[in-house]
């Protein structure tokens, strides 16, 4: 008779407890198919329609101790110009004496478009003059076009502020002039540069809600 090696023997219980263990972690019957296609759970349009209702029904069934998924959905639109444009529709929305006749959401689309040239895009090469900063933003095509339109828009509101500001255009962008004064003395505006002056103010959101509505042209 030939003895059966030990080593073989370890090696055949070891795949039996794998395989038992395996079945043991597979989910009720009807739950998945083959190539774990979901069954129970029908077609694709019926998961989007559970993903749908999981911040009503779902966070009602988790209150009684379902253990069925997340308590709640992610609130982040993934994009910033799509999450800015989502917020004003949504007030829009909300308010009932909003004039859908004049809202005009892709003006806002169009100087988000312009923000996010000149924030990412725009070349700012600033120099000290006296008592103050000079920087030469410049760019070409979409990012000159969108130059054009918020820098000069933008002295005119910091001057509003209180600030001694100008701009002079350029054959490829335009100058912005800073000078400094008591409430923003020269060292501030070297370490503000660029962007730091054109955050300055709240104007900003304001200036998107008037333009969806159609109030405001840049």
């Amino acid at each position: 008779m030939t003895k059966f090696p030990w080593k073989a023997a370890i090696t055949v219980s070891a795949i039996l407890a794998a395989t038992a263990y395996a079945f043991a972690q597979m989910p009720p019957d009807g739950a998945m198919g083959m190539h774990g296609h979901m069954q129970q759970g029908g077609t694709m349009d019926q998961m989007h329609q559970q993903m749908m209702q999981r911040g009503g029904a779902g966070n009602h069934s988790m209150m009684h101790g379902a253990q069925a998924g997340p308590t709640s959905i992610p609130t982040s639109s993934g994009q910033d110009a799509f999450g800015a444009i989502q917020e004003i529709v949504q007030m829009l929305q909300a308010d009932p004496k909003t004039d859908w006749s004049k809202v005009n959401i892709e003006m806002l689309r169009q100087h988000l478009i312009d923000m996010n040239e000149v924030t990412l895009h725009a070349v700012a090469t600033q120099r000290d003059v006296n008592n103050g900063i000079e920087i030469k933003v410049t760019g070409e095509g979409r990012v000159l076009a969108a130059i054009k339109r918020m820098v000069p828009a933008h002295v005119t509101e910091l001057r509003e502020m209180g600030w001694n500001a100008k701009s002079d255009d350029l054959p490829d962008g335009v100058t912005l002039t800073v000078t400094a004064s008591e409430a923003q003395p020269l060292i501030k505006l070297k370490a503000l540069g660029f962007m730091g002056i054109m955050v300055q103010g709240s104007h900003h959101q304001l200036h998107h809600l008037m333009m969806a509505e159609g109030q405001f042209v840049h």
